[in-house]
């Protein structure tokens, strides 16, 4: 199942780099350390006070999903549950006594809290495996979270909110950080165009597939002449350019749109029919980012494994943008199809000086896949190493939610539940409720209706 034989969080860098989580999170004057095997301690400069977190009976040893798995209340011992909900605790079944107990010097926390927090925000549980889908990806249905029941729930958030009340009872003058719920959103530009960027052929065969599946006659006969006029911009009459839309609405909920561009071919039936050359791209890419609209990467299907390639497709879009004179503060984007391997894909974002990925959900289900809906910093499980790169975590895709292929529910009132759902529970740990709409899957007044009322929740 994994390369991995042990728990590598009691690395040095390991403890460094959770260290800086807590500083992101909690407080930058929390200072990480070992202090007996199998212990961590928290402690604040200049303080005699300490609290201890002891690892047993959690051991977060294994890269797959076998950990057992129970729940905690912390209601009675006095704690509050963001979520108002038994806590779920990954690698422990049970445990005896209270699981927060007050010392002379501070409290001990008999739950590993950050050997959880490192083994979903690294994904050590998915090294190595092979039991993936037909497009190489680690399904929903194969986690731990899944199997458990806690998928849709931001877990590491609900322990650090246990954690960041165990700090303010030990340090009571200690300010800790507050954060703000958000919401962002972004586009995969996949498909821009319905008619535009086809051969002869392929606009045929569309054409008859408007009028035998979809019924659209009408937009069948437009489909030539939309064609045609679609090779300096997009025509404003194709159903599947929605951007304009896209934007507008965007704005009046105050919100930026992030649209990620393929720059690349490397398995041509799946990437993208369009070139990043192409004037009509680059006249969409300049009206998104004169609207103050991001523009990001959106790397071709077989580089999910090839570092140097999306490094490569990386220059080939900050190359179009440079020509077009388009500057960002910083740049990021997605992997096509949600494809990702640990820790390779992280190295492709960091070779190509990328500020942050945000592909980690999964396909077949929405939900946490790495326990959060906060930005954080990249780690590979497998050298121990901390990364430049920005993780920041995907809740939910559309068609996940929507598509027959997966959840199938719909564009209405089950699928907005359930959006709702995933969004109040980043509220509720004034996290990020990060989103991905397609530009295809928004032509329909029904997609666009339940779209912006996922927004407007």
């Amino acid at each position: 199942m994994t390369s991995m034989n042990t728990f590598t969080s009691t690395r040095e860098s390991a403890i460094s780099w959770l260290n800086t989580i807590l500083c992101e999170r909690l407080s930058k004057h929390l200072k990480l350390s070992k202090c007996k095997p199998g212990h961590l301690l928290i402690t604040v400069h200049g303080s005699g006070a300490g609290i201890r977190i002891n690892s047993e009976p959690a051991t977060f040893s294994q890269a797959g999903s076998g950990l057992p798995c129970g729940s905690w209340d912390p209601q009675a011992e006095g704690w509050q549950s963001a979520l108002c909900l038994p806590l779920p605790t990954p690698g422990a079944t049970t445990i005896s006594g209270p699981l927060i107990e007050k010392t002379d010097t501070g409290y001990v926390i008999h739950y590993d809290i950050l050997g959880l927090v490192y083994w979903m925000l690294s994904r050590h549980e998915e090294v190595g495996r092979i039991d993936l889908d037909k497009h190489g990806r680690f399904p929903a249905r194969s986690s731990h979270a899944f199997k458990h029941g806690y998928l849709e729930r931001p877990i590491v958030d609900e322990w650090l909110a246990i954690l960041a009340q165990v700090v303010q009872r030990t340090w009571p003058q200690l300010e800790l950080v507050k954060s703000e719920f958000s919401v962002r959103v972004s586009h995969d530009v996949d498909t821009p165009a319905r008619y535009g960027f086809s051969s002869i052929g392929r606009l045929l065969r569309t054409m008859v597939g408007d009028v035998l599946r979809r019924r659209e006659v009408l937009e069948a006969l437009r489909a030539p002449l939309i064609w045609a006029q679609s090779k300096e911009k997009l025509h404003s009459s194709d159903p599947f350019n929605t951007f304009n839309w896209i934007m507008s609405t965007s704005e009046r909920y105050k919100i930026n749109s992030a649209f990620y561009f393929i720059c690349g071919k490397t398995y041509p039936a799946r990437d993208a029919r369009y070139d990043i050359r192409h004037p009509a791209i680059r006249e969409l890419m300049r009206r998104i980012h004169v609207r103050g609209h991001e523009i990001g990467l959106h790397p071709s299907y077989n580089t999910y494994k090839r570092p140097d390639i999306i490094a490569s497709e990386a220059r080939v879009l900050m190359r179009a943008c440079s020509e077009e004179g388009i500057k960002q503060a910083s740049w990021g984007g997605r992997m096509h199809y949600l494809r990702w391997q640990t820790p390779a894909t992280l190295y492709g974002w960091e070779q190509a000086g990328m500020a942050y990925d945000s592909t980690l959900t999964y396909a077949d289900r929405p939900g946490f896949r790495c326990g959060t809906c906060h930005e954080y910093p990249a780690f590979d499980p497998v050298a121990g190493t901390a990364l430049q790169l920005r993780i920041r975590p995907l809740i939910a895709m559309e068609c996940t939610v929507l598509a027959p292929r997966y959840m199938n529910l719909g564009s209405g009132d089950i699928a907005l539940k359930k959006f709702i759902q995933l969004k109040q529970s980043c509220r509720a740990v004034n996290g990020n409720f990060t989103l991905l709409w397609h530009n295809t899957l928004l032509e329909r007044h029904q997609e666009r209706t339940l779209y912006e009322h996922v927004l407007a929740a």
